[in-house]
């Protein structure tokens, strides 16, 4: 199932179809299909695509970008047409329409045109409601410190968005060297990451689907190479293009970050939309939170999507308390999951999501209500205001000889 709107693009001048693609590629409803720089091999190559929309632009040739609509318009009568000039003449405008354009934009495209076009092409055919195209989540699972419990969460939040059957989930294990999301799920993937990332080119949505592993509670899994000397195979360019055509497919993709924060994590984080940044109520962890969040607040965009998640909360080992550490971190708790180690030990060596193990633990049900947080359906369990947020204060409020109090 497709939830984008997929496009094929036309244009010989490489710098304005250049532009262009920059604008789509950022775009969660749109996947682009094919690019072309000829009028003459643009309606072959929409026969064989099968787009849902053909963008033309017409500026280097009008009357055989015009015909070219014409032609396309009675060939495939299901590829919306969206025109694209520097002349606002109101003449070429109406020869446009009459050829069978459904949009006319006038270069150089804003965003907001661009997107207002593509929302009524969208509306046309799919209609308003459920049956639109919904964009894609992307949830990036980083832990503060090794052993944290970043998978735990990521594969067990999969398995929950996965209970929504309006939902199509799937969960990229990006710790290329020591990853074990498969063990999670008791699963023995045919393909994985560096498979896809070198086939995406020719990859589309149903080819997409067949490499990656189901599993029973309707989550789909693209785990780590096997050989670790296959992990240098994988580019940032590379997963830019998996996660992008991974969004084009689900409704919710889940990534679950190394502990490194490579180069391909630093891509994982710059897409996603939230950072569930996993850590404990405990010094190494809030201290190594704090590094995280000053070097955050020093990259455009990030800070302001990671959410705190504190795990095994009510582990009582002198950890330090969720005021203080809200006041040291300088940012408030998002969500809290309780301490029960043994089920979720049990539930990771028998190969079973939690809501198979023991759908009514209390770690189950605050998972599953996360995962509704996250989607729109739950509030986040925001904690009462703790008084002063001062990060870089805080980080020295956590140093041994003050950590009791």
């Amino acid at each position: 199932m497709s939830n984008v709107l997929r496009l094929a693009i036309v244009d010989p001048n490489d710098s304005q179809r250049e532009s262009l693609k920059g604008m789509l590629l950022g775009m969660d409803m749109i996947w682009l299909e094919a690019e072309c720089s000829r009028y003459e091999f643009f309606s072959d190559v929409v026969a064989q695509t099968h787009p849902d929309i053909g963008l033309v632009c017409i500026d280097a040739d009008p009357k055989k970008g015009l015909d070219l609509v014409r032609k396309i318009t009675a060939a495939s009568p299901d590829c919306a047409m969206l025109v694209v000039s520097s002349s606002s003449d109101g003449g070429q405008i109406l020869q446009a329409l009459r050829a069978g354009a459904k949009e006319f934009l006038t270069q150089p495209v804003r965003i907001e045109d661009l997107l207002g076009a593509l929302g009524r092409i969208s509306e046309r055919r799919f209609g308003g409601g459920e049956n639109r195209p919904r964009g894609c989540q992307v949830i990036a699972v980083a832990g503060a410190i090794g052993g944290v419990g970043t998978t735990s969460l990521a594969v067990n939040l999969g398995c929950a968005l996965a209970q929504d059957a309006k939902n199509s989930v799937a969960l990229v294990d990006l710790d290329m060297c020591l990853g074990d999301a498969d063990v999670f799920l008791d699963s023995i993937p045919d393909y994985t990451l560096v498979d896809v990332a070198q086939n995406v080119t020719r990859l589309d949505f149903t080819l997409l689907k067949r490499s990656l592993t189901k599993h029973s509670s309707g989550l789909y899994l693209l785990p780590r190479p096997v050989r670790l000397e296959d992990v240098h195979l994988i580019t940032s360019d590379d997963l830019q293009r998996v996660i992008g055509l991974m969004k084009a497919t689900f409704t919710h993709l889940v990534l679950d970050l190394s502990k490194g924060f490579s180069a391909i994590d630093m891509i994982a984080l710059e897409m996603a939309h939230h950072i569930l940044l996993v850590a404990q109520l405990d010094l190494p962890c809030l201290r190594n939170v704090v590094r995280l969040m000053m070097s955050f607040n020093e990259m455009e965009g990030f800070a302001e999507k990671v959410k705190i998640v504190v795990n095994r909360v009510g582990l009582d080992n002198g950890h330090i308390t969720q005021k203080k550490a809200e006041e040291t971190i300088g940012k408030e708790i998002f969500w809290q999951l309780p301490n029960d180690y043994r089920t979720m030990i049990e539930a990771r060596n028998n190969g079973v999501p939690l809501r198979e193990q023991a759908p009514k633990a209390a770690i189950a049900q605050a998972i599953a209500q996360l995962a509704a947080a996250l989607s729109g359906g739950g509030k986040a369990k925001i904690p009462e205001k703790s008084g002063k947020k001062s990060g870089l204060g805080g980080l020295f409020n956590i140093w041994p000889a003050k950590s009791g109090k």
